[in-house]
């Protein structure tokens, strides 16, 4: 099943696992979009800067850590996502919270090993 991810967080530096899991997102055909503090293009997904009402969004990828993450609440919560994904390092009980106030899913998981497994 395809399900649109925004991936928050995303990185044009290769070694970064928002940058690796963007790419891994297109190689396993899921429809990807990206925000991130700068410009630019990883595998085809273009990564934005400003915080787009895309309105279809299934899954959110954190790669943000928990105090960086407070910018982004209201935002995370308007596009009602099915599911977010806590990668490792963006643990936040605070949002997790704010999340169960607003009936949605979330998981401690990582976006790769979801994927290599298709447990995705």
């Amino acid at each position: 099943m395809k399900k649109k991810t925004l991936v928050i967080g995303a990185s044009l530096n290769p070694a970064r696992y928002s940058n690796i899991a963007i790419k891994r997102l297109v190689q396993y055909d899921q429809p990807t979009v990206a925000l991130g503090l700068r410009e630019g293009e990883v595998a085809g997904v273009q990564i934005e800067t400003e915080m787009v009402d895309y309105g279809d969004i299934h899954t959110i990828s954190l790669y943000l850590n928990a105090k960086r993450q407070r910018d982004y609440y209201d935002y995370i919560v308007s596009l009602d996502p099915e599911r977010i994904i806590f990668n490792p390092g963006t643990e936040n009980p605070e949002l997790y919270r704010l999340l169960r106030e607003n009936d949605i899913f979330y998981e401690h998981a990582c976006t790769l090993v979801m994927l290599s497994s298709q447990q995705y």
